[in-house]
């Protein structure tokens, strides 16, 4: 049976065209597998998200949109965060109907403004980020400027008054439904022949939770440069978290990043060395990032542990296909070394891999796997998703 929340939606969704203004419409159905020896039982989880969003432009670059999100759960055999099943592995895909953006834009030649719930992305998302690969993505209640104050340079300002979680609302744990804040992040972006440089501070008053208000400052370099057929890229970075606003933890913690990349005869290769500072009391966390982008796609270090974490790893990519499918099957093979911080104990290790694919009628297709092998820290997990999806 159709949930009727989903249905209301795929109903308002027919209705759209009709109203002034574009919409967009997508569909995500995904399977996600967990096996973690944790737990006895093994996680099988089959859920379906629709979004529906409308924006409409007015006169004097001003324009609004809306967008709703509903997620359906077929079964419960997994804990979602919301149903209780706690024997099972988490799949972190609560069942949800939900506001997932209403804004208010203004536009104008060299700058703008969005007041309102927003998707915000700065940089590569190791700090702010929406969390795209979860069904319900992280939203801001929040007024984001942005300004060109040069040719190259580009200047952006948020005040975040309150983060709504993937977990949505009806997450058992509140704080894990949405969590009130008192941030200011600034971003400072200039772009010329040496490539991106970006300095950046965020002060996070985390109103819910105290020891989770941190202030960082960092810079970060990327670019990219020819070498002959092939071309070269990078990507270094380096910061420092600090206790704030009121934080009963002393904390002063440092990350950086080196990712050097080789891209030749249509594969890119990529080296990385990640590292976020811990003291065995305090570490450095990035609780707005797009968590699931770093560290492995097994979701092991969400939180870095109190020893920090030291992750060394390798990936390559490239594209494949014949005839109709030329260059489109795209794929990926990663591989991580954890290790801590602190003390140098061996967290373990992980593989990781995915195929997508396109498919008739605008539909998309994925599969994915992780594989972390522990070595004391947490448990081995085996992780699989198979995915559909449609945009409109």
């Amino acid at each position: 049976m159709i949930p009727a929340r989903l249905l209301t939606l795929a109903l308002a969704c027919a209705a759209l065209p009709a109203l002034a203004g574009d919409w967009t419409a997508n569909l995500r159905y995904r399977h996600e597998r967990v096996d973690d020896a944790a737990f006895a039982r093994d996680a099988e989880a089959d859920t379906l998200r629709l979004r529906l969003g409308w924006s409409h432009a007015f006169a004097h670059g001003l324009s609004a949109g809306a967008e709703l999100d509903a997620v359906a759960g077929l079964g419960d055999r997994y804990n979602s965060g919301a149903n209780g099943r706690s024997a099972y592995p988490s799949v972190p895909d609560a069942r949800a109907f939900e506001l997932n953006q209403a804004w208010l834009r203004w536009r104008g030649d060299k700058g703008g403004a969005v007041l309102g719930r927003q998707r915000l992305l700065f940089d590569n998302q190791r700090f702010i980020g929406n969390s795209g690969w979860r069904q319900n993505e992280q939203t801001f209640d929040a007024v984001a400027l942005d300004f060109a104050a040069h040719e190259g340079v580009v200047l952006r300002y948020a005040w975040l008054g309150r983060v709504h979680r993937v977990a949505g609302d009806n997450a058992r744990d509140p704080l894990a439904r949405e969590r009130r804040l008192d941030a200011h992040l600034a971003n400072a972006a200039w772009t010329g022949a040496a490539g991106t440089l970006v300095g950046y501070g965020y002060w996070l008053d985390d109103r819910d939770v105290a020891t989770a208000s941190t202030r960082t400052l960092g810079l970060r370099w990327t670019g990219q440069r020819p070498l002959g057929a092939a071309s070269v890229a990078w990507s270094l970075e380096a910061a420092n978290q600090a206790d704030h606003a009121g934080n009963p933890r002393d904390t002063d913690e440092n990350y950086f990043l080196v990712e050097p990349a080789l891209t030749a005869r249509g594969l890119t290769w990529k080296l990385g060395w990640e590292q976020l500072g811990g003291s065995g009391l305090t570490a450095f966390q990035t609780p707005l990032a797009s968590l699931h982008a770093f560290n492995g796609w097994a979701d092991k270090f969400s939180v870095t542990p109190a020893d920090g974490l030291d992750d060394r790893y390798a990936a390559v990519s490239g594209k494949l296909g014949r005839g109709r499918l030329q260059d489109k099957l795209a794929w990926t093979v990663a591989w991580h070394d954890f290790d801590a911080d602190r003390g140098g104990a061996d967290y373990g290790r992980e593989w990781d891999a995915s195929l997508a694919f396109p498919l008739p009628h605008g539909l998309s297709g994925l599969v994915k796997f992780a594989d972390y092998r522990s070595d004391g820290y947490a448990r081995d997990t085996r992780k699989l998703w198979l995915q559909l999806e449609w945009n409109h």
